[in-house]
């Protein structure tokens, strides 16, 4: 099978580094990759939202799969171009897409088919959002109804933040046209869960689930990021809670979106909140998380090829079953001094032999890698005269697989302190509420 990897990202270097080890694929490409992905893939220089020149490269070259990592190009219709050269393509089709493109779809999605989510109401006009909110008040949630890189969502205690939100996205344009409607919703109290289902159209699969960081700091503070660390599973969730999802979310919406002649194929990723009993979707996705995905391929045991080979042409149910390992895996973001805003680039980022080769030296680091499997994903990176720089907000990812949470934490942590870069930020909170969750769970069981 020969299959392209279309993406730039640690997402697409985790999907080519887990295709790379599927014993039916014998070509690999990444379109246009980073230098992770050069490693094990032969890179091609066309851009994502290059869908005409991506299509006339699958046919050329007689791709099998086509697998699309980032959101922009399934927005705007790069599926819909394969599909009509009659190229196999994994992801949904523009229209499909709109449950991630569009939050106001979303929600009517939803209510149409009767899935819980936060009370909310859609604003055009900045003037009518701040009427609306000096009645209501200024405990909501404020979305840019459309695509903004995951950071258009601002969580609101008080009016003056509230109205502060509405200035950045419909006024001062931060995430440009993303921005042109909003959303106010009630704030929803619990805990966040990522959870992904593997669709075909027709049915879905579930693929597991994760908890992302989006927050920029530790504890949570500072403005949400595109995802500062991810770890899966999360402990304090189990079969119960995927069961249902799946059973309340995601098979309603997969009937809906059919209903609607816009049957959904590809991964569909769920946000919800958790509290108590209750289970309200947050939003969806239309696409693998980033950084979830590099903890899920971590994870991930059956062959990843064959089983988005299925998906894609709508044929789960004769495809293998997705399993995943019951070991825990951990992924942190290594991001730039000054991300989620301004940030420079270019420089030189060193210490990553020291984890791929094998050579560190203290005894303690040493126990710990061993113990583990630790892979570091490319997110934004470049090579200039033989040098390794940072090229972007997110660097690196660095993800451990473990027996237990606690190791892969420490793994992770380790290894990515072994990296270094001018300006290196990194949260250093990510795992803690679940190992904290498990001790309770121990606790409560002894």
């Amino acid at each position: 099978m020969r299959v392209l990897v279309v993406g730039k990202g640690a997402r697409e270097h985790a999907l080519c580094w887990r295709l790379n080890q599927s014993p039916v694929v014998w070509g690999l490409y990444c379109a246009p990759g980073n230098p992770g992905t050069k490693q094990i893939a032969e890179t091609v220089a066309i851009e994502v939202m290059d869908s005409v020149a991506l299509a006339a490269f699958a046919r050329e070259q007689r791709i099998d799969l086509t697998i699309v990592g980032p959101e922009d190009p399934l927005t705007t219709g790069i599926v819909d171009e394969f599909q009509r050269q009659g190229l196999t393509i994994f992801g949904p089709t523009q229209a499909a897409a709109k449950l991630e493109s569009s939050k106001t779809f979303a929600k009517e999605v939803m209510s149409a088919a009767k899935v819980a989510t936060a009370d909310w109401t859609a604003f055009d006009d900045a003037s009518a959002a701040r009427d609306y909110l000096s009645e209501r008040g200024g405990n909501c949630v404020v979305k840019a109804d459309g695509l903004a890189f995951g950071k258009g969502v601002y969580v609101c205690h008080c009016e003056a933040e509230a109205l502060a939100a509405i200035d950045d996205l419909m006024v001062r344009k931060l995430f440009g046209a993303a921005g042109d409607r909003v959303l106010i919703e009630d704030r929803l109290a619990g805990q966040e869960l990522s959870f992904f289902a593997l669709c075909d159209g027709t049915i879905a699969v579930p693929l597991g689930s994760a908890q992302d960081h989006k927050p920029v700091f530790d504890g949570d503070q500072g403005p949400n990021t595109g995802g500062m660390g991810a770890y899966s599973p999360a402990p304090q969730f189990g079969a119960e809670i995927d069961a249902r999802i799946m059973c309340e979310i995601v098979e309603p919406v997969l009937a809906e979106m059919a209903r609607r002649g816009s049957p959904f194929c590809g991964v569909l990723f769920v946000g919800v909140m958790i509290e108590g009993n209750s289970i309200k979707v947050l939003e969806f996705n239309a696409r693998f998380g980033d950084p979830e995905c590099e903890a899920l391929m971590m994870r991930f045991e059956t062959d990843v090829a064959e089983v988005l080979m299925a998906a894609a042409k709508g044929d789960l149910a004769s495809g293998p079953t997705p399993r995943l390992s019951s070991r825990s895996a951990l992924s942190v973001v290594l991001a730039s001094g000054g991300y989620p805003a301004t940030y420079a680039k270019g420089f030189p980022i060193t210490g990553l032999d020291r984890i791929e080769g094998g050579a560190a030296s203290d005894a303690k680091v040493k126990w710990a890698l061993e113990k583990t499997r630790v892979k570091v994903f490319h997110a934004g990176t470049a090579i200039r005269d033989r040098v390794l720089l940072t090229d972007g907000g997110r660097v690196l990812v660095v993800s451990a697989l473990a027996d237990n949470l606690k190791r892969a934490t420490e793994a992770a942590y380790q290894a990515a302190d072994m990296i270094e870069f001018e300006g290196k930020h990194l949260r250093r909170d990510i795992g803690r509420k679940a190992l904290k969750a498990a001790a309770e769970i121990l606790k409560e069981s002894a």
